[in-house]
């Protein structure tokens, strides 16, 4: 069975973007020395948060990679697959 997770007001749930394990000039990077990077790839998006009957929009859309606080959001797990839900407000910034 494959679960489907709608995020709800202002929340949004985002994908880790798996570190780099090589760098530019060829050498490889142990898993216990790469430190867990703060990027992420948008997966969807809450309708918006609603304040005096009218819906806020969101800053980010699907598709978008953005950074995150060390600390931001909850860890859920679907398929097997680990994603974080955080609130809008958490994310620091969008990268393009």
């Amino acid at each position: 069975m494959s679960l489907t997770f709608t995020p709800l007001n202002d929340r949004v749930l985002v994908k880790r973007i798996e570190a780099k394990t090589q760098t530019p000039g060829g050498l490889l990077i142990p898993a216990a020395a790469a430190e867990k990077m703060q990027e992420f790839t948008v997966v969807s998006v809450g309708p918006g948060l609603l304040e005096d009957g009218v819906r806020q929009p969101m800053p980010v859309t699907a598709g978008d990679r953005v950074l995150l606080g060390k600390y931001s959001g909850g860890i859920i797990k679907l398929d097997g697959e680990e994603f974080l839900v955080v609130e809008a407000h958490q994310i620091l910034g969008i990268l393009s």
